[in-house]
């Protein structure tokens, strides 16, 4: 849906359309990456909760230790219209073999890992076998990776998330409004990259995707990526 000249909208969970956005579609059943544009930043967490389908079925969200001690834990319970199952690992390893099972499971709506840094087991071929589980199953798949360089990866869209100003609050300018963050889509398959400032509208839960200076405007974008296709 659109209802401004600024930038698309997006409602989280209809898929009606989505296609022809730069946001990540939520029940598109692929492997998609997102990496932190910086250490401590939590935005590359909130995006990537923000893109999840809403489903009763729950998500299966693992982490290992590092990235648990620089991102943290997601409260589950302050989550609307996710319901989170974690699993707490300590090596890279055991989250993608955690990640693997959870991506053949049909009763999941999402699996979510976190691996911090750019250990030798997250290589092209891990991520291969993710990507084809998650495309097997039907079952949509990220992988958050912090502290890390972007390396090699299957992932069909890769995305790397920082946070910018936050909103002014509707009803008291000094404390924070609505978080901003800066997307940027670095390598997909089927579209064009480019740089977006993301506003997350949490009341009406949809993202809104306004084009950077230089990118140009989304319907060119998608038109060059059509014609490209053709």
């Amino acid at each position: 849906m659109n209802d401004s000249s600024l930038g698309q909208l997006v409602r989280l969970g209809d898929t009606r359309g989505v296609a022809d956005l730069p946001a990540p579609d939520a029940a598109q059943a692929v492997l998609k990456d997102a990496l932190s544009a910086r250490p401590f930043d939590a935005a590359v967490t909130a995006f990537v909760l923000s893109c999840l389908p809403r489903s009763k079925a729950p998500v299966l969200w693992v982490q290992d230790r590092a990235s648990r001690l620089e991102n943290g834990r997601v409260y589950g319970p302050a989550l609307k219209g996710v319901t989170l199952l974690r699993v707490e690992v300590s090596h890279a390893r055991d989250v993608l073999w955690a990640m693997e099972e959870g991506a053949a499971c049909a009763g999941l709506s999402a699996v979510v890992g976190e691996v911090h840094g750019a250990p030798p087991v997250l290589d092209f071929t891990a991520t291969k076998r993710l990507a084809m589980r998650s495309e097997a199953s039907g079952v949509p798949v990220w992988m958050i990776r912090s502290g890390a360089v972007e390396g090699l990866s299957a992932a069909r869209e890769r995305w790397r998330i920082g946070s910018l100003p936050s909103q002014i609050h509707t009803y008291n300018a000094a404390a924070p409004g609505a978080p901003v963050w800066e997307a940027e889509l670095f390598r997909a398959r089927g579209r064009s990259p480019g740089t977006w400032t993301v506003n997350h509208e949490g009341r009406e839960n949809r993202l809104r995707f306004l084009p950077r200076s230089g990118d140009g405007p989304l319907e060119a974008d998608h038109g060059r990526t059509a014609h490209a296709a053709g």
